[in-house]
């Protein structure tokens, strides 16, 4: 990932050629229109991402301890990816350039068949700084691509959309080989991409996990349709459990020169130079305080300067994106058998018992509005989407307008069908208050059944500032199999008078 104090491309010259020439119409060569094979995505084996990792590093040590632009490094990574992709039945092409006087390297690969009219296309750059080999940076996201693009031709996928995969040269010195290769696309091939996933580190040995803010909600949205590819991602890792928080579109990454032209991008990062809060720390581990990848633009950036678990979901990911994106299949793993995102109306119905107290702040479905206190966040926007069960949407006049004020407040689902077998619910939620709340104060999650109910979140509140942050949760419900249940949410502001949020999102139950 380049530096934010790098130049962007300019004025450059730049010369194009095609070394193992294709032709263009061979790039969209295949069928027209296939009926595509609806499989499951697949795991992607951590073990052969670290395998391609592996490679890189070897490939550094030989050429100067780097795989930088206009070194040797960087051309015997294009060649080893180019390879693999050339072996497993990919129509590849060598973009050329030229930049501070040394030529650069962009690889471009094909999947045979797809509308050749509707491009998903699935990229990350393949340069390494000159100080070390960058093998988080951006080997990680490099590898994870190679990968899923070698499942693609293991699974045979005959997706809707036709595929394509890019590693970009030269974006250490400000992205000049993904910008090379948009801005010299004919404006009716440019076109024809219809969305960009972009995987620049994702493997940091201190890592977070940050979607891209397609939908705008932190502020940076991209381009109309950028929010479909956020939420498919998010979608991933709330199947694992794994929180998602936004990072902005910046431009820092290649995905910079699809967005200016109005393509619809998104993708994941696991953080560079900047440091764990203690928020997030809680969150996803880690040290607070602490870089996300302390060997950012270092020659630590080693094989070892990974972290397995994040490469591993990051890649995974990767796949589940490109499989549902592309209409090759679609659900997380698991087998869903229950899914509510809450963007439509599925039957929920507010006090359903009746018995609800609450004078303010009543549970809805609607489109929550952020609402602030002092710094603290008591309200947050959904978490996959526009909307979600909320205590009082509206941020009103002042952040205690619309907060829960009085008593008790309760949602209930439409009755769900529990198929036989062993079940789990997974949701995300978020209860949120400040240090005039007390244990009194709480959100409660349960399942109804016939014969009985169970509480699976019993979250209480405590006389601190508690930030709103959306958090995942699952929950063993195989005792309800092969019946008919509800889910009931309840929170409160049962204490004396103080300023309480509560949210949740994304119902889900699997296999």
């Amino acid at each position: 990932m380049r530096s934010r104090m790098l130049a962007t491309a300019g004025a450059v010259s730049l010369a194009l050629s095609l070394s193992a020439a294709v032709p263009a119409s061979a790039l969209t060569s295949g069928p027209a229109r296939p009926s595509p094979a609806v499989k499951a995505p697949p795991d992607i084996p951590l073990a052969n991402v670290k395998a391609h990792l592996s490679q890189l590093q070897s490939i550094a040590n030989a050429n100067g301890g780097n795989r930088a632009h206009g070194r040797p490094g960087h051309k015997a990574t294009i060649d080893y990816i180019k390879g693999k992709l050339d072996a497993a039945g990919f129509q590849t092409a060598i973009q050329t350039f030229s930049y501070g006087g040394a030529t650069g390297y962009n690889l471009i690969a094909d999947w045979p068949g797809g509308d050749a009219n509707n491009v998903l296309m699935t990229g990350a750059h393949s340069d390494s700084v000159t100080a070390g080999p960058g093998i988080n940076d951006n080997g990680s996201g490099s590898a994870a691509i190679l990968e899923t693009a070698l499942a693609v031709a293991r699974e045979g996928l005959k997706p809707a959309k036709h595929l394509r995969f890019g590693w970009w040269g030269a974006e250490e010195l400000g992205l000049i080989g993904s910008n090379y290769y948009v801005n010299n696309l004919p404006s009716a091939e440019r076109s024809k991409i219809k969305g960009y996933l972009n995987f620049d580190m994702v493997g940091s040995p201190n890592p977070g996990y940050f979607a891209y803010d397609g939908d705008g909600s932190s502020g940076s949205g991209g381009p109309a349709g950028s929010a479909e590819i956020e939420n498919v991602l998010r979608a991933y890792f709330s199947s694992i459990n794994v929180a998602v928080r936004d990072t902005a579109f910046d431009g820092r990454s290649d995905y910079g020169g699809f967005i200016r032209y109005g393509i619809p991008a998104g993708g994941m990062f696991t953080g560079a130079e900047g440091r764990k809060t203690s928020a997030e720390a809680q969150l996803w581990g880690g040290q607070a305080g602490v870089a996300y990848d302390r060997c950012y633009h270092s020659s630590c950036d080693t094989s070892s300067n990974i972290n397995d678990p994040a490469l591993d979901r990051n890649a995974d990911a990767i796949a589940y994106a490109v499989w549902t994106l592309a209409g090759g299949g679609g659900e997380p793993p698991g087998d869903t058998v229950y899914a509510d995102d809450l963007e439509a109306d599925t039957g929920w119905t507010a006090n359903a018992g009746g018995s609800d107290t609450a004078t303010s702040g009543r549970f809805e479905r609607a489109v929550p509005q952020t609402t602030t206190y002092s710094g603290t966040t008591l309200q947050l926007p959904g978490n996959s989407g526009s909307t979600a069960l909320v205590t009082g949407s509206s941020a009103g006049a002042d952040a205690g307008a619309n907060d829960i004020d009085g008593g008790t407040t309760s949602i209930q689902s439409a009755p769900i069908s529990v198929p036989a077998g062993s079940k789990t619910l997974s949701f995300s939620w978020y209860l949120a208050h400040l240090n005039n709340a007390s244990s009194s104060d709480y959100l409660r999650v349960r399942v109804v059944g016939p014969n009985g109910t169970t509480t699976v979140l019993d979250q209480a509140a405590s006389a601190a500032n508690r930030a709103a942050a959306w958090q995942p949760k699952t929950a063993d419900i195989s005792a309800y199999a092969g019946q008919s249940v509800r889910i009931q949410v309840e929170a409160a502001d049962a204490g004396g008078a103080s300023l309480v949020e509560a949210g949740l999102d994304d119902i889900k139950i699997t296999k």
